[in-house]
Formats: structure tokens, C-alpha cells, sequence
């Protein structure tokens, strides 16, 4: 048995010399090179790839089974003048052996000078998609379906429960340097390269840590835009368990090209990776973001990868200057009434989305001096559908909103205008009636971006601690608004105004080319200076109002809704002023006129306090006529009609005072009210810019001419009854009456 054993052993060694021997043989007197024409026929027709070896080829057997290329190109069969590859240097080895047992155990994998053309041609095919198919194959899948000609499969289907063990892997490394891929579409014109390709990497182990290294330089050209990466991290895999990892994932680069408008983006991430197509998850877990000065935390989940998947997660964003940033990205924001707006802006929420949403629950925004709480959401990515539900402290819009510019036409004119009426208007109405403002108020400017706000889809609710608009403090401000299919709606807008309150709703439809805009409006106790003072005027007239109002006009700028406004209104004015008109001293002139005397002293006060103002108005293509006008002054009534044209800001009204029979001192002895002038009703008439107010009024000395016939009338029957007393009939003395009153 010694002996058996001893001659296996020899049998043993001397199968291994001769299978070394022949090794040996093999590469050192059989030259591959001598077969390139015989290689190059085999890839046509088993992969129906057109290879060119123009290099020699270098190789071993034993122990290692190696292979190396040198100046090597790759062209589909079909196109073989047209390489979509070619390759400078391919070099790789793997043991003999371990192959027998499903292992391969490779040395470094090198791979130089690779360059990787891939191409649509313009019926939508790549010059690669043949690659791969014997040539029988592919030609059949280029030509016309045909069931009569198509060969059955020769290759059997796979049984059922077969050893389906994969390949274990050991690489000691893989290096590709000096590589370029580029991609380019005829159809739509589009091209991606990557360029400057190097990628190295650690010993290649399943379930081991793999250190990788890559950097690249990427160009696009739709839009045109080139970047620079780099990229380290530590790869770790598991085929059976279907596990990936990216552990110390970071991503490092710089960005530049027309969307940023000749800026330079520079950007940083990192965090941990993972994909478990087992359970269908994906995970980015302490992920940090950093973009020119924005600094980002959080972590993201998605779920259901063979579904729809649902992404779940966290992201907060550190305060940054948003301003400059944006800036720092080529995005030019609008002109703003505050250029120091959007300087500190940061963010914290929890996401939710899927492929074609994406929503910000449990929000907390700041944005300058304002905080916001609530929830964001696009439902839909391609109909960019905003859903909004936010709460906030406090918001200053005036800040971000337009500069003023009205028309400077228009404006120039008007100013000279009113400058030329407040000059002649005097102080004590002793000046001509100003002339009707003839110049256009408002600017022709196109306000609304139709073809955008048509796009909308929106839903929003926003509340406020307090709001600024127009220079006016809104308290406790509420608005719900939506837009769809072009109408936009606002369903609520009230608030808290200097001690009163208001409410409002709207209705803007830009679907005609003319947009339709109507609205209601209700105001209780507001101060009215408050709301002129707003606009950057100066208030003629103070006090509490309320107002009622039902309006509708079109058009798509501030000329064009004057002109087509139309609607009807209600007001009521109390605790007014007429401000630095003194009406008193007015009536005082007129009653001295008809005293026939001359007033001594001056006037005791520059306005004129007034308890109530009321009245109704219909609003006809921007002129607003007001029938009925009224208001209670102390001793006085004062009754009105007449047209605020708001084309020109213009006002012209007839107004009857009424003097009650108040019988105090007047401030002139020439003044003072005599019995006889109570419930005479004296005359006036407004007419001017309305920036005037009760300076546009003056004695109407037509109406005053038929006050005074009325007053001599009236001391003519007292002088009839003064000398005839009873010595006459009373019929004798009435007819006496009408024929000195006719």
C-alpha cells in the first residue's frame, strides 16, 4: 500500500509538471496575435461586435489567466466605420484555479485612454444596442417582424431550482484613467460627456469595505452647463442579501454655465447610502449639504421602490443671506421697494412625496423678521399645483413688493396740475373755483402676467399676527385664495385696522384676453386718513368710515380698470374733519355779505369737525356719482350731490349748508345768525383735484343771489306786518306779500 500510495504520489507530480510544462509551452511558443484575424471574425459572430486589435496582445495561462490589449477599437457589425469605443490599454489576470470553484480572484483590473461614443440616430436607435447578439440575431431584429421566418430558440429554459450561486469576487483593484464618455442625441440635439475620467478603488471583496475614488469633469449642452467632481466613499455590498451600501459618501465640485449666468456654484455632500432592494428601501442617513454659503441637515427615506415610491424624511436649513445667495447663482430677483429683503432666511420641516409630488410638513420658515409655521406641498410636479397652509407673527409685503412707477407721462402732467390748483385754492376761499383736473391719474402699464397666472393651480390659507401692506397695519389678518383653469379666487381676505375692521372678496378671471376682475369689499370704522395717507397723500378729510361696496371692471392695468370700473357703493363717514378748510368762516363771509358788513377778526380754526357723512354711489366707467350726499355739523346740515371722476381724481359737487337756527356768538360780529337765516340753505360748489378736498370748495354766487331775493322777501313781509298790523285784512296782506315777493 506504501508503495500504490508512493506511485499516485509520482503520477500526481508528474501530471502537474507536464500540465506546467505545457503551460510554459503554450505561452511561450503559441503567439495569440498570430489569430487576430480569427478573434476579430469570432466577436463578429458571436457579439456582432466589430473589434480592431491594432496593438499586440499579451497574455498568460498558469497560474494567473491574463490578457492584455493595447490599442484596441469597438464598433457595432452593423456600423463597423463608426467605433463607439476605443481603448488604449485593457489589462486584467485571474487564477486558474478558483474559477473551477466559482470564484474568480483577480489582480488589478487597468483600463487607459477608454473612450466611449454612444449615439441616437434619429428614429430614436443607439450604436450600441446591437452589441452583445450574434449576428443572426441581430439582423433579425433590425428587419420586418415576420412569424413564418422567425427561428425557434435553440437554448432551453432554465430548470427549476438550479444552482443559481453567484460568482464570489475577489479583485485586488480596478483603475481607469485618461477616460471620456460621450452621448448625443440627434433628435433632440442634447450631448452629455464626462471627461477626465479617474477612478480607483481597494481590494473589490463581497462583504468587505471598498474604498472607491472617482473624478470627473461633465459638460452639458441643453443647457449649457460644465461641472468638476470628485467623489470618496467606502463601497460595501451583499448580492444575496440584495444590499448596497455607500458608507462616508461624499461628493465635492464646482458648477458653472448659462443657468447660472456666468456664476460659479460651488457644492459639498456627504452621509451614508444604502440600498436594500430586498425590502425595497433606499436611505440617505446623515446627510449634509453645503451650496456657495447654504448649509443643509437631514435624511431621506423612500419605501416602496417596485411601487410608487414614498419618500419620508427630514431637512433643516441653516439662516443664510438668500439675497446674496440667489445672486451668487445667476438668478436676478425683481426690483424691490427694499433692497435689503431676503437677507436671512432658514428652514426646518419634515418631507413627504412620491414621484410626482413632494410636500413640507411640520414647517418653520423665517424670513427676515417674519416666522411662518405650517405646511407646503406641489401635489403635482407637472401641473406645478401649490398647496399652502401657513401662520406667521408678522409679514412687512411692502418690502418685497414692485417699486412705484406710475406712468411718468401722466404723473409729470398730473403733478403740474394739482400744483397749479393748490397755488390758486388760497386759504380762505377767497380765490376763483379751481378748474376740473383734466390729466390722467393712473398708469397704463401692464400689471398682471396672464400667461402664467392661467398656468396656476394654487390653494392657500395664510394667517398673520400682522400684516403690512400699503403702510397699513392689518391685525390679525386672514386670506384663503385659490387659481385654477385661469379664475383666481379669493375667498377671504379680513383683518384688524387701526381699531376698525374689514373684509373683502375677489374674483380675477384671465381667461379672455381682456381679464374680468370683480369684487366686494366691506369696512366698518376704519380711519379714512389712514387709508389716503397709505397711498402717499395728504389727507383733505378725517374720520371713521364705513363702506360698502360691489365692483367689477376689466383690463390688465391701473388706466384700464379705472376707466371700465362699474358697481355701486355705500358709505358713512363719522367723527369727520374737513381738514384746513373752515367752512364756518366761509358761511361767516357769505352772512356778512348779506349783513352788508365786512368781517373784523380772523378766523378761530383752520377745519371744520363734522359728526356724520354718509351717502350712496354708482359707479359708472369710472366716474362715481353721489345723489345724496349728507352731513350733520353742529348748528348745521349739509346736503350734496354731484361726481368724483376717478379717470382724473376730480371732484364736482353742488352742497346746500342748512344753518339750524344756531344762535351763538359768531366769531364776526358781521356774522352772527339771525333768526331770519335759519333754515336758509346756502350754496356751494366743489370742484378741483380731489387732493383739495373742502380747498376745492367756494360760495356759489348763483345759488347766493337766490338766497339773498329769498332774505329781502322775507323782510319785506315783516315790514308789511310791521305797519299795516290789524288795520288791514289778513287776505289785503297776503296779497300784498306775493306781489312783492313776485
Amino acid at each position: 500500500m506504501k508503495s500504490i500510495g508512493k506511485i499516485l504520489g509520482l503520477v500526481f507530480l508528474g501530471l502537474l509538471l507536464i500540465v506546467v510544462g505545457l503551460g510554459f509551452a503554450l505561452t511561450h511558443l503559441f503567439d495569440p496575435n498570430d489569430y487576430k484575424d480569427e478573434i476579430q471574425q469570432l466577436a463578429r459572430d458571436k457579439a456582432n461586435l466589430e473589434l480592431k486589435l491594432n496593438g499586440d496582445i499579451g497574455w498568460s495561462l498558469f497560474p494567473w489567466l491574463g490578457l492584455e490589449l493595447t490599442d484596441a477599437t469597438l464598433a457595432s457589425a452593423a456600423t463597423p466605420d463608426q467605433p463607439f469605443a476605443d481603448l488604449r490599454l485593457l489589462g486584467l489576470s485571474v487564477r486558474v484555479l478558483p474559477l473551477l470553484r466559482k470564484e474568480v480572484q483577480m489582480s488589478d483590473i487597468r483600463v487607459d485612454g477608454l473612450n466611449l461614443t454612444l449615439q441616437r440616430d434619429a428614429k430614436g436607435r443607439g450604436n450600441w444596442e446591437d452589441v452583445g447578439k450574434p449576428a443572426q440575431a441581430a439582423s433579425a431584429a433590425n428587419a420586418p417582424a415576420d412569424a413564418s421566418t422567425a427561428p425557434a430558440s435553440s437554448e432551453p429554459a432554465p430548470a427549476d431550482g438550479a444552482d443559481s450561486q453567484p460568482i464570489k469576487l475577489d479583485i485586488d483593484s480596478l483603475t481607469v484613467s485618461n477616460s471620456r464618455i460621450d452621448y448625443r442625441d440627434q433628435r433632440s440635439g442634447r450631448q452629455l460627456s464626462a471627461e477626465g475620467i479617474e477612478l480607483s478603488s481597494g481590494a473589490i471583496r463581497e462583504g468587505a469595505n471598498i474604498p472607491l475614488k472617482l473624478s470627473a469633469f461633465l459638460a452639458s449642452n441643453q443647457p449649457l452647463l460644465r461641472a468638476k467632481t470628485e467623489l470618496q466613499t467606502q463601497l460595501r455590498f451583499d448580492r444575496a442579501l440584495k444590499r448596497y451600501q455607500l458608507e462616508d459618501f461624499k461628493l465635492a465640485g464646482e458648477v458653472s454655465g448659462e443657468p447660472l449666468k456666468g456664476k460659479t456654484l460651488t457644492f459639498a455632500t456627504q452621509g451614508q447610502l444604502l440600498l436594500d432592494q430586498a425590502a425595497q428601501v433606499a436611505e440617505w442617513n446623515s446627510l449634509k449639504l453645503s451650496a456657495n454659503q447654504l448649509r443643509a441637515i437631514g435624511e431621506l427615506k423612500l419605501r416602496d421602490l417596485d411601487k410608487t415610491a414614498q419618500l419620508q424624511g427630514g431637512l433643516s436649513i441653516a439662516k443664510f443671506n438668500l439675497r446674496e445667495f440667489l445672486g451668487g447663482v445667476g438668478v436676478e430677483l425683481p426690483a424691490m421697494r427694499d433692497g435689503n429683503s431676503l437677507q436671512q432666511f432658514e428652514l426646518s420641516t419634515r418631507l413627504a412625496g412620491t414621484p410626482s409630488s413632494l410636500s413640507l410638513n411640520e414647517l418653520s420658515l423665517q424670513l427676515d423678521a417674519s416666522s411662518f409655521s405650517g405646511n407646503l406641498a406641489i401635489s403635482d410636479f407637472a401641473k406645478q399645483a401649490l398647496r399652502l397652509q401657513l401662520k406667521g407673527d408678522k409679514l412687512d409685503l411692502d418690502r418685497y413688493l414692485p417699486p412705484k412707477d406710475p406712468d411718468a407721462s401722466a404723473g409729470a402732467a398730473r403733478k403740474s396740475e394739482i400744483k397749479g390748483a393748490v397755488a390758486a385754492a388760497g386759504k380762505n376761499g377767497s380765490t376763483p373755483l379751481p378748474s376740473a383736473p383734466t390729466q390722467q391719474a393712473w398708469s397704463s402699464t401692464p400689471i398682471l402676467p396672464l400667461e402664467s397666472l392661467r398656468k396656476l393651480d394654487v390653494q392657500a390659507e395664510l394667517g398673520l399676527g400682522l400684516l403690512t401692506l400699503n403702510q397699513l397695519p392689518i391685525e390679525d389678518a386672514h386670506l384663503k385664495a385659490s387659481a385654477q383653469a385661469g379664475v383666481l379666487k379669493l375667498q377671504a381676505l379680513r383683518g384688524d385696522l387701526h381699531g376698525g375692521n374689514f373684509s373683502a372678496q375677489a374674483q380675477l378671471d384671465v381667461r379672455p384676453d381682456v381679464p374680468l376682475l370683480t369684487a366686494q369689499k366691506q369696512l366698518n370704522h376704519i380711519p379714512l386718513e389712514k387709508l389716503i395717507e397709505s397711498q402717499g397723500e395728504k389727507a383733505p378729510v378725517k374720520g371713521l368710515l364705513d363702506l360698502s361696496a360691489d365692483i367689477r371692471t376689466q383690463g390688465n392695468s391701473q388706466k384700464a380698470w379705472i376707466d371700465a370700473l362699474n358697481g355701486t357703493a355705500s358709505f358713512s363717514l363719522s367723527q369727520g374733519v374737513l381738514v384746513e378748510a373752515n367752512l364756518e368762516q366761509q358761511l361767516c363771509q357769505g352772512i356778512a355779505t348779506l349783513n352788508r358788513k365786512s368781517l373784523s377778526s380772523e378766523p378761530r380754526g383752520k377745519d371744520t369737525p363734522f359728526e356724520e357723512l354718509d351717502g350712496n354711489l354708482t359707479l359708472r366707467n369710472g366716474v362715481a356719482s353721489n345723489p345724496d350726499l349728507k352731513a350733520r355739523i353742529p348748528g348745521l346740515t349739509v346736503n350734496g350731490k354731484g361726481d368724483v371722476d376717478l379717470r382724473v381724481l376730480g371732484l364736482d359737487y353742488r352742497i346746500g349748508i342748512v344753518i339750524e337756527g344756531d344762535k351763538g356768538a359768531m366769531p364776526d360780529p358781521a356774522c352772527q345768525v339771525n333768526e331770519r337765516y335759519a333754515g336758509i340753505e346756502w350754496p356751494l360748489r366743489c370742484r378741483g383735484p380731489l387732493e383739495l378736498g373742502a380747498k376745492a370748495c367756494r360760495l356759489d354766487q348763483d345759488g347766493l343771489g337766490k338766497v339773498a331775493a329769498k332774505l329781502a322777501g322775507a323782510r319785506l313781509e315783516e315790514k308789511i306786518e310791521e305797519k299795516l298790523g290789524d288795520k288791514v285784512s289778513p287776505e289785503l296782506k297776503d296779497a300784498l306779500k306775493g306781489l312783492f315777493n313776485r
